[in-house]
């Protein structure tokens, strides 16, 4: 069951929530791709709790962005790191928040540099709606609704649990 709006911030029931609706329809085999930096964290959890044996590799959009040109590269750029091949694998794609789906197009863009995997799935952890693109979520741990001048923000504590904060939207 989703969150309903009131636990609609409770970031650890919404990743219950998404490991129930993963637990059944993942392939035993398929490599969890976590876009940095909240993806990736999920990715890393998601594979200690998920039935089967799911590498994990992550990717960065920066790259891929299409504001580059008018936002610029940002400051904390990282290294795509797939330690498994891509070409024919099956593969969840992890990231923390859904909005417009165009992370979301970047990083699949970044995951065809690497070869072409036989499928692939998205997995959120909150969707907040806003599609600019027609991109969906095919598992999500709950919806939420965030106005349009904020941010939603996972961070992540020592013990690894996951907390998300509203932060007001960069202009």
């Amino acid at each position: 069951m989703k969150p309903t709006l009131a636990t609609q911030l409770d970031a650890e029931a919404m990743f219950s929530a998404l490991v129930d609706a993963m637990r059944a329809a993942v392939p035993e085999q398929a490599a969890f791709v976590g876009v940095y930096s909240g993806g990736a964290w999920l990715a890393e959890r998601l594979a200690q709790v998920i039935p089967g044996h799911h590498p994990v590799g992550f990717v960065d959009v920066s790259f891929y962005r299409d504001d580059l040109s008018r936002a610029g590269l940002k400051a904390n750029v990282r290294t795509t790191q797939l330690p498994f091949p891509v070409e024919g694998a099956d593969i969840v794609l992890i990231d923390d928040v859904l909005f417009t789906g165009r992370s979301i197009r970047a990083a699949i863009n970044t995951l065809f540099d690497y070869g072409r995997p036989r499928s692939v799935q998205l997995a959120v952890l909150a969707d907040r709606g806003g599609r600019e693109l027609p991109i969906a979520a095919d598992h999500c741990g709950g919806d939420v609704t965030v106005p349009a001048d904020e941010m939603l923000e996972l961070t992540r504590d020592a013990a690894g649990h996951f907390q998300f904060h509203r932060v007001p939207r960069a202009r």
